[in-house]
C-alpha cells in the first residue's frame, strides 16, 4: 500500500522533531554494534578463578598427602583404644590421663620388642660374619670336588677387594648413608605425629564429637553418633580378636621353637604371632621366614619342620580358631577382606592394607542398619543343597538310573506275562 497523506506528514513530524521510535533490545543478550556483552568478562574472571581455586587445592592435597595420611592413621589408632580409655574414665579418671597410660603401655610393648628383635638379629648377623670363611671354604671345596677346579679362598677375596662392583658399592652406600638417615629421622618425626594426634583424638573424643555434632541438625546428629560407635566397636574389636589370635600363636610356635631347641624361642614367637595377625593375607608365611631360617642355622631339617607347622596353623586359625573369635567382632567374608586388603595397599600402601579390613567392617555394618532385608525363598538353588527329606535320596536316585538301563527288565513286566499266560490257558 502507498502511504497516505496523514502517515507521511506525521513522519515528517517526528523527524523535524528530533524523535524516533524507541528501537527494541537485542533478542538473547545479543551485542548492539558489534559490541562485547557485559556478562563475557565477569564470565571469564570467574572461569580463570576457578582454574586457579582448582590448581592451588590440588597442589596443597598433594602437599598435604602425608599428613593426611598421618591423621587417618592417628585416627584408627584412637578408635583402637577408645573402649580401654572409656572404661578407665568410667571409673572416675581423668580421660586424658587414662589416654596416657594407655599410650605408655603402647609404647613401651612397642619398644621392648623392636628391642628383643633387634638385638637377635644382630646377634644372628655377627654370627653369620663370624662363620662366613668356614661356610665360604665349604662352598669351595664342594665346588672343587665336583668341577674339578683348583679354587681358593685368597684367590677369591683378593678378586672382590679388587673389582670395580665392590668400588661402586662402597661409594654408592657412602652416598646412601645419607638418605638412609633422613629416612630414620623422617620416620621418627611420622610417629610422632601419629602419637600426638592419636593421644589428642583419643583424650578428646567427647569434644571432637560435639564439635562435628554441633553443626548438623538433630536427625544427621544421630546417624553421625551411631556411625562413631560401630567404628568404634569394629576397630577396637578388630584390634583385640587380633590381639588374642596373636598370643595363641605365639604360644603356639614358642612351644614348637622350644621343643627344637632353637635359640630365642620367646622373641621369635613374639615375632610370628604379632606380625602373622597385623599384616594381613602373607602375614603368616612373612613371620615364619625368620625361624625358619635361625633353626636352618642350627639343623636344616628343623627348618622343614618349622615350615609344616607354619602351613598346618594357618590353615587351623583360618578355618577353626579365626572364624569363632572374629564372627561377633568383624564379621566380614574372607574373600571381602581379601579384595579389601588389596584395594587398601592399592591407594594406601601399607597404611591402607592395615586399616583396610575395620574400614570395611565399619562400612558393612554401618550400611547393614539402613538397608531392608526380606525372608529368602525356600528354594534348593538358594540353600545350596536339598534338605533332608525332600525329593529323591540318593539311593532312590541310582536304583531308578538302574532299572532305566537299557535291555533291564520294567518293574511288573514278568508279572503281566504270567497273567496272560493264565488267562490264556
Amino acid at each position: 500500500m502507498a502511504p497516505t497523506d496523514e502517515t507521511g506528514q506525521a513522519a515528517q513530524q517526528s523527524s523535524a522533531s528530533g524523535t524516533t521510535p524507541p528501537a527494541r533490545p537485542p533478542v538473547g543478550g545479543a551485542a548492539t554494534n558489534g559490541r562485547m556483552p557485559r556478562w563475557l568478562p565477569r564470565a571469564m574472571v570467574l572461569a580463570l578463578a576457578l582454574v586457579a581455586a582448582f590448581q592451588l587445592g590440588s597442589w596443597a592435597f598433594h602437599q598435604l598427602t602425608g599428613l593426611l595420611i598421618n591423621i587417618l592413621i592417628a585416627f584408627f589408632l584412637a578408635l583402637a583404644i577408645e573402649p580401654a580409655v572409656s572404661w578407665m574414665a568410667s571409673r572416675g579418671m581423668r580421660r586424658g590421663l587414662a589416654a596416657f597410660i594407655v599410650f605408655i603401655g603402647v609404647m613401651v610393648v612397642s619398644a621392648g620388642f623392636v628391642t628383643l628383635l633387634g638385638s637377635v638379629l644382630a646377634d644372628q648377623i655377627i654370627k653369620l660374619i663370624e662363620g662366613f670363611p668356614e661356610y665360604l671354604d665349604s662352598v669351595i671345596n664342594w665346588i672343587n670336588t665336583h668341577f674339578k677346579t683348583d679354587l681358593k679362598r685368597v684367590d677369591i677375596q683378593e678378586g672382590l677387594l679388587r673389582s670395580d662392583w665392590l668400588r661402586n658399592y662402597v661409594q654408592n652406600s657412602a652416598t646412601g648413608v645419607l638418605d638412609v638417615s633422613a629416612q630414620v629421622i623422617g620416620g621418627l618425626f611420622q610417629l610422632l605425629t601419629v602419637a600426638l594426634f592419636s593421644f589428642y583424638f583419643a583424650a578428646d573424643g567427647p569434644r571432637l564429637r560435639r564439635a562435628i555434632c554441633s553443626v548438623l541438625p538433630p536427625a544427621r546428629q544421630a546417624e553421625v553418633l551411631r556411625a562413631w560407635e560401630i567404628a568404634v566397636n569394629k576397630t577396637g574389636g578388630y584390634i583385640y580378636s587380633r590381639g588374642l589370635m596373636a598370643l595363641i600363636s605365639g604360644v603356639a610356635h614358642f612351644v614348637l621353637l622350644q621343643a627344637l631347641d632353637v635359640p630365642y624361642a620367646p622373641v621369635l614367637a613374639v615375632w610370628v604371632g604379632l606380625v602373622s595377625q597385623f599384616i594381613p593375607t602373607i602375614g603368616t608365611y612373612l613371620a615364619g621366614a625368620l625361624p625358619m631360617l635361625i633353626a636352618f642355622t642350627v639343623d636344616p631339617w628343623y627348618a622343614l619342620w618349622v615350615l609344616i607347622f607354619v602351613v598346618i596353623y594357618q590353615q587351623f586359625e583360618n578355618y577353626v580358631l579365626q572364624p569363632k573369635l572374629t564372627s561377633k567382632t568383624v564379621d566380614i567374608h574372607p574373600a571381602v577382606a581379601f579384595g579389601s586388603v588389596i584395594a587398601g595397599t592399592a591407594l594406601l600402601g601399607a597404611v591402607g592394607a592395615l586399616i583396610a579390613i575395620p574400614a570395611i567392617a565399619t562400612l558393612q555394618a554401618f550400611l547393614g542398619a539402613y538397608v531392608k532385608r526380606y525372608d529368602v525363598t525356600d528354594d534348593p538353588r538358594v540353600h545350596g543343597h536339598r534338605r533332608r527329606g525332600e525329593g529323591p535320596g540318593l539311593l532312590t536316585r541310582a536304583r531308578t538310573l538302574w532299572a532305566r538301563r537299557p535291555g533291564a527288565e520294567r518293574p511288573g513286566d514278568g508279572g503281566s506275562g504270567s497273567g496272560s499266560g493264565e488267562n490264556s490257558s
